[in-house]
């Protein structure tokens, strides 16, 4: 076993042994998201992922990197640039030191997420830390999953309350050959038609968003981009300038996400039309929508499901805390299967307690 993953298991051990809380600490680029649970120090210990680092195994042929999950995500980009491959998501970092373990915990994707797919698409497989010090390997290869769960696949957006993820398996893809961004001078109601419109066409699109005006990213082989973009027209961006857009968007350092208001995000469903409750940016053709306000989840949370979707104060800032957490309460049934796998993995519920469910 890996000296430093053994040292990680004996301190899981002397934690549980003592029955003590083990808050899982990572580079930090994502503290601030999660509901934040007051611990007393006596009875908490740090445990540190970032110890755990370094690619175990990337075969470019086989669209596939194996690497622990204190590795930065930065370099595991890198070494998947250098091959003219990426991770398709398009994972946020929001911050240079941002972990590869981190990226799958917290479960967010960016905005090329509308032509690729959800992170937990690409997971293939992960191994596990438990509460009790044991090593779970999931993914199909070593050991079967959990009551039928793809249980490597749920790890992703669990925010720790399994266990420490150790190492991930994750599926690559190659860059496109070509991409072209589109601008188009739009409100808010013309941009969501546009978008409803393109779902109707076999278009290359790879991302949409809209801030002041919308974007449309093109991208595949040379031909079908060329003539996406003379079926659509718009006014086509300079290169660097369409990158740094992107990046901005997905990083939240443009101009709009700057500024002391919470930030809501919300999931709606296909058609949904304007909120109308506080400055919007929206991402993935209006199925994620960036909303600054500072309303009560009482508030928002009925509006999203209203729209076939749910609500998450992002980013709570200078807001107030929803009594019941920052994330939509689960349903009685989902919640039922989270609390029977919380106790699978952490029967004395000492992983990150709290973080993505309350009083889980």
């Amino acid at each position: 076993m890996n000296t430093k993953l053994e040292l990680l298991r004996e301190q899981v051990l002397r934690a549980e042994a003592e029955s003590k809380v083990m808050v899982i600490k990572g580079s930090g680029t994502k503290s601030f998201y999660g509901n934040h649970v007051a611990l007393d120090e006596d009875v908490a210990v740090a445990i540190d992922a970032t110890t755990l680092s370094g690619v175990v195994n990337y075969e470019p042929t086989e669209l596939v990197i194996t690497a622990w999950a204190g590795t930065p995500l930065q370099e595991i980009k890198d070494k998947l640039d250098a091959a003219g491959q990426m991770l398709a998501f398009d994972p946020p970092s929001f911050g240079s030191s941002a972990t590869f373990g981190g990226c799958v915990a917290a479960g967010l994707s960016g905005p090329l997420r509308q032509g690729a797919g959800p992170l937990r698409d690409f997971v293939l497989g992960a191994n596990l830390l438990d509460s009790r010090g044991q090593v779970l390997r999931f993914g199909g290869e070593v050991m079967k999953n959990v009551a039928g769960y793809d249980v490597s696949r749920l790890l992703a957006g669990s925010m720790g309350m399994f266990g420490l993820i150790t190492q991930v398996s994750m599926k690559v893809a190659p860059k496109p050959l070509e991409t072209v961004t589109l601008r188009f001078e739009l409100d808010e109601q013309a941009a969501l038609q546009m978008c409803h419109s393109l779902r109707a066409q076999a278009l290359p699109v790879s991302a949409t968003a809209f801030d002041q005006a919308l974007f449309i990213r093109l991208a595949g082989a040379p031909s079908a981009v060329r003539s996406a973009f003379g079926k659509l027209g718009g006014e086509r961006i300079d290169a660097n300038e369409a990158n740094l857009f992107w990046q901005l968007l997905r990083e939240q350092e443009s101009a709009f996400f700057k500024g002391g208001e919470p930030l809501w995000r919300i999931a709606v469903g296909p058609n949904t039309p304007p909120l109308n409750i506080g400055p919007t940016v929206f991402e993935w053709g209006g199925g994620q929508r960036w909303v600054k306000a500072d309303l009560d989840a009482a508030t928002i949370r009925p509006l999203a499901a209203h729209a076939d979707g749910h609500a998450t104060l992002f980013h709570p800032k200078a807001g107030r805390l929803p009594a019941d957490g920052v994330f939509q309460p689960l349903s009685p049934g989902v919640a039922t299967i989270v609390r029977r796998l919380k106790q699978e993995f952490d029967p004395k519920g000492l992983f990150n307690p709290g973080r993505l469910v309350f009083g889980v």
